[in-house]
């Protein structure tokens, strides 16, 4: 008897998750047709965490936090959750502000990394060895 190997990488979770984009300024409009797209996204793929893209938000106003808390509020009542991706320093501070408790995924930008481990970026001729 055999089994055929898994695809995709191991450990790894290939399935792909539906993503909504965010952009602008978030008012009452714009916020009723999210959550509609929001609830269709989470049932017809059955999934359970949708993605929002918050990359492009406006100002992290009120307006957005109510937003974000009315599509967090429609995907539970869908049976899923949304994830934050990219959302900016500012956004992330008024969501702690206000104690909205959301899950976060943060892409990875260069300036952010540190450098490995013993290794200098300019050296003085009359620095010891290390």
């Amino acid at each position: 008897m055999s089994s055929e190997r898994p695809h995709g990488l191991p450990n790894m979770d290939d399935t792909h998750r539906p993503t909504l984009t965010l952009t602008g300024t978030l008012d009452r409009e714009v916020t009723h047709r999210l959550c509609e797209e929001a609830r269709s996204l989470l049932h017809a793929t059955g999934a359970d965490i949708l993605v929002c893209d918050v990359a492009d938000v406006g100002p992290p106003v009120l307006a957005a936090i109510d937003a974000l808390a009315r599509l967090q509020l429609t995907a539970r009542r869908a049976g899923g959750r949304i994830r934050l991706r990219n959302p900016t320093p500012a956004l992330r501070e008024l969501l702690d502000l206000v104690g909205l408790p959301m899950d976060v995924e943060m892409g990875r930008q260069a300036e952010q990394r540190e450098p490995p481990g013993r290794v200098q970026e300019a050296v003085e001729a009359r620095d010891p060895p290390l």
